[in-house]
């Protein structure tokens, strides 16, 4: 009997490749007419137009409110990401809606990866939504990680109906090109042959995403939290910021964009990269702060009010020619010019 020469196990071995592509579980046909329903027996949640109900939460200020935001969350995060500083952000007269993407929290498609065009058509179908419930204030999208890489994405192609502007915190650009060839390929390789393969890093972990001890314990007790990643599922993610970093040169948005100093998820290199990508615009349309202490979450860090009071000032005084109040503010060019990555974690 003859053994299977080198071809044929090469052959047997692209095809065992082809059946372990990465999954993408995208968005359905339209059947139903997209909406925001209010229930207060359950949740809120907006329709989309395959019918998916995507869990939404709302935190309202007590008077009338000045404007909204509307908040993207990160990779395996959901809208509670945004409780603190929402509730900050309505003691400033401003209405703030998350939703919980697919893929990740209370929406459907928990742990798989949906793809790009699945969470920016669902992101600009929630700005529809939530500027015709809204039509006489400004409205702004927030995202913040992997929502930010969304949220360039979306205004690069102009599918943020009604938005005045956009604001990125800490937004993920650490695309391939960043990445040195053996991440790459390493990534490559189990995203194909492995996809299904779900686990979390043990031991000392490779990265600090905030000096809030307390809060990253709570974080990793909530369940609705994911912990444990598919590998085709981040292989996603590093597609959807290769899209972000494509789509920055036509990104001309109005924008406020945070990066935190500290930042070792996005480091200083990918966060300067996305800047000398970004089109010209005019004076004022385009602010930028670098936060000294600031860590990948700097919304929920030990220093998250300069990043919260800086959104609120921003969102209701989007042209007022005073820095932002936490006096972390750079001129773009001056940050793309500065040498290094991220701060070292101590000291």
């Amino acid at each position: 009997m003859r053994r299977p020469g080198y071809g044929a196990l090469l052959g047997l071995g692209l095809l065992t490749l082809g059946a372990c592509a990465p999954t993408v579980a995208t968005m359905g046909p339209p059947v139903t007419t997209p909406r925001i329903e209010a229930d207060p027996q359950i949740d809120d949640r907006i329709i989309a137009a395959d019918g998916a109900e995507l869990p939404l939460t709302v935190w309202k200020p007590a008077e009338t409110p000045r404007a909204v935001i509307l908040a993207v969350h990160g990779f395996n995060d959901y809208a509670n990401a945004f409780e603190d500083a929402a509730k900050d952000w309505a003691e400033a007269g401003i209405i703030t809606y998350a939703y919980d993407q697919r893929g990740f929290g209370r929406a459907p498609d928990r742990g798989l990866w949906v793809g790009t065009e699945t969470l920016v058509s669902d992101l600009e179908t929630a700005t529809r939504l939530i500027h015709a419930q809204h039509p006489g204030l400004p409205l702004y999208v927030l995202g913040e990680s992997m929502g930010g890489a969304e949220v360039i994405v979306a205004a690069a192609e102009h599918r943020l109906p009604g938005a005045s502007g956009t604001i990125l915190v800490a937004p993920a650009v650490r695309g391939r090109e960043t990445l040195n060839v053996f991440a790459r390929a390493g990534l490559w390789f189990f995203a194909h042959t492995v996809p299904w393969l779900a686990g979390q890093p043990g031991g000392q972990p490779l990265f600090l995403p905030s000096d809030n001890i307390p809060m990253l314990r709570k974080y990793s007790r909530d369940p609705l939290v994911i912990k444990d990643t598919r590998i085709d599922t981040f292989y996603g993610l590093v597609g959807l910021m290769d899209d972000a970093l494509a789509a920055a040169p036509y990104d001309d948005m109005p924008s406020l964009i945070l990066i935190g100093a500290r930042d070792d998820l996005i480091p200083g290199g990918p966060s300067k990269l996305l800047l000398t990508r970004l089109p010209p615009v005019p004076p004022g349309d385009r602010r930028v702060a670098v936060y000294a202490k600031g860590y990948h979450m700097l919304l929920r860090d030990l220093d998250a009010q300069l990043a919260i009071h800086d959104v609120a000032f921003w969102v209701l005084n989007p042209h007022a020619p005073q820095r932002l109040p936490s006096g972390d503010e750079k001129v773009p060019g001056e940050v793309t010019r500065e040498a290094g990555g991220p701060a070292p974690r101590h000291g």
